[in-house]
């Protein structure tokens, strides 16, 4: 194998291509980077049994063959090489990458052993990449980080006939998002729960690529998704499991709601939790015309701030917990948002916090994205 590629097209294709390696491997052979050059396109892949990618670039072939080498390692080099052509070649048991005056020899694994990656040849559908990385960053970090439960670590894919929904939640706040599907397949409900790492890095590499095809395959040998913008795909094995019924969580219709200016209201949670111990919540109280932070921390040390606000239905006092609001209020992408407050069946205990985007502080936003959090228990 021999072949002569561009630097910064190679160092692109290698950072992706091992992106999502794991950093402890189970065995030394699925930390590798497959280099595989073939007519005038050089492939670089990735795959744990879990995940894979792979992407194609353009290279000059002198040599056809391919080469399995330390993936962390190829990419290091690749991204610290000086401004020239790379040329790689492999000798024996050792890869040689040569570029300007600096050379390197990497030990070859053997490639026979590196299993199968997968290939996935049909598509379900399609969404616009800027949408979709969109999406993905507002419901995403609503996942559960504790993998003592795997099923709400990962982004719920419910697809129907023109639209993907993704949900995300860990029991404290629920995220969700609608968008645009192209269906390009018979089935016309599909659903898949992907891990939410897989998920959000997706959504950082193909958001410039025009449109993102997706592939869910559920059959009896294998339960996976694929995601392929441009030249690069990933695929991930899906999350077993039954996802929970959140959308129930959703109320129908909030008539007690306040609209506030987004970028206010982050400012002053960020001043007023400066007080606060770690898992702390903030107490909001909400009337007409304001809505007043408060904040008891360590020390007898405290903190007041009033916001304005535009209060539609009764007085509410809740205590939000100030990181989970902040991420539901930055998600709304919108300069207002409206905080609406549901019911329980306790007079005493305010049910949870709907907040979805406003664009203005009369005007309802359409947009689907929606975030619903579980208040504190009032602190007296």
């Amino acid at each position: 194998m021999r072949f002569t590629v561009n630097r910064d097209v190679f160092s692109d294709a290698v950072s992706f291509a091992v992106k999502l390696l794991p950093q402890r491997p189970t065995q030394p052979l699925l930390s590798g980077a497959l280099i595989v050059a073939e007519g005038d396109q050089l492939t670089v892949s990735s795959f744990d049994y879990e995940v894979s990618a792979r992407t194609s670039v353009t290279a000059s072939v002198a040599e056809e063959g391919r080469a399995l080498v330390s993936g962390r390692l190829l990419s290091e080099i690749a991204q610290r090489l000086p401004h020239s052509d790379v040329e790689v070649s492999l000798a024996e048991t050792r890869v040689e990458v040569r570029c300007g005056s600096a050379s390197f020899s990497l030990p070859a694994m053997p490639v026979e052993e590196f299993p199968q990656i997968p290939r996935v040849d049909t598509v379900s559908g399609s969404v616009p990449a800027d949408v979709f990385a969109e999406a993905i960053g507002q419901v995403s970090l609503a996942a559960s980080k504790d993998d003592v439960t795997p099923v709400i670590t990962g982004v719920q894919f419910e697809v129907d006939e023109n639209s993907l929904t993704l949900t995300a939640t860990d029991r404290y706040r629920v995220a969700t998002r609608g968008i645009d599907w192209e269906n390009q397949t018979d089935q016309r409900a599909l659903s898949a729960l992907v891990p939410s790492k897989i998920v959000t890095e997706v959504g950082k590499t193909f958001s410039g690529d025009g449109q993102v095809q997706i592939s869910i395959v559920k059959d009896e040998d294998r339960e996976l998704v694929a995601f392929t913008g441009g030249s690069k795909t990933v695929t991930s094995l899906l999350i077993k499991g039954n996802y929970p019924p959140v959308g129930r969580l959703f109320p129908e219709s909030v008539d007690n709601y306040a609209v506030v200016n987004t970028a206010e209201l982050v400012e002053a949670v960020g001043r007023v939790g400066l007080v606060l111990e770690r898992e702390a919540a903030l107490r909001f109280s909400f009337s007409e015309g304001t809505v007043t932070l408060e904040a008891a921390g360590t020390e007898s040390a405290q903190a007041v701030e009033t916001v304005d606000a535009h209060l539609v239905g009764e007085e509410m006092v809740v205590s939000l917990k100030p990181q989970f609001l902040l991420d539901g209020l930055r998600s709304t992408h919108s300069e207002f948002a409206r905080i609406a407050f549901t019911r329980t069946d306790n007079p005493g205990k305010p049910g949870p916090v709907l907040i979805t985007s406003q664009r203005s502080k009369d005007e309802a936003d359409e947009a689907s994205f929606r975030y619903l959090l579980q208040p504190n228990l009032l602190l007296r």
